[in-house]
């Protein structure tokens, strides 16, 4: 077994214009997770965060939404782990995937970035690549040069519908998850078939 969770950390934009885009998929895991909870977020401006405490059975962790744009998110991430004194293998960070088809969502250990501006900054800023990560997948605009467009759009219904069904999905695993019972979680999720 892995080591416990203790930071979960969703990716996205801050403001009202970024809300229901795709590139938010990681916010709206956090915000069905402490709307379970009943967690009450306080904004931390010294550690570019809004967090706050969740707590299941014997697990504790911190739930966090930088306050950045999604290119400067691990500024957010590297000032909590610091100052909370978490290990890199601690962390989940729970973002957008375009590489997954709408509805998918698949955990992973460590890795590389896949181009995502947000990972890349979390890298860059704890200098490891040896971090957690729960993708969401929002499928792929079929070209290069309109990803940047696509993940800062909303969903259609039927996409939204999938998505929001699967981060109810994982949230049933939440227990294993924190725990660091990974191998369990990958199982479960992967053989998961989206709505």
């Amino acid at each position: 077994m892995s080591s416990p969770l203790t930071l979960l950390v969703g990716l996205g934009n801050p403001g009202s214009e970024y809300d229901r885009t795709r590139h938010n998929a990681g916010v709206w895991w956090i915000d069905a997770l402490s709307n379970r909870g009943g967690i009450h977020f306080k904004v931390d401006s010294r550690h570019h965060a809004s967090h706050g405490l969740f707590s299941i059975g014997t697990l504790n962790c911190r739930l966090a939404i930088p306050l950045t744009y999604m290119n400067e998110s691990g500024q957010a991430v590297q000032a909590l782990q610091q100052y909370y004194k978490i290990s890199p293998q601690q962390i989940l960070i729970i973002h957008d995937d375009i590489d997954l088809p709408t509805g998918h969502i698949r955990f992973k250990q460590g890795g590389g970035t896949g181009g995502h501006n947000g990972l890349k900054s979390i890298e860059k800023h704890l200098n490891t690549r040896s971090f957690n990560r729960l993708r969401i997948g929002v499928g792929h605009p079929g070209d290069r040069d309109a990803v940047k467009r696509y993940v800062l759009k909303p969903p259609n219904l039927s996409d939204q519908n999938a998505i929001d069904e699967c981060i109810q999905y994982s949230l049933n695993y939440i227990e294993p998850l924190l725990s660091g019972q990974f191998e369990y979680v990958m199982q479960q999720l992967h053989k998961k078939a989206p709505l």
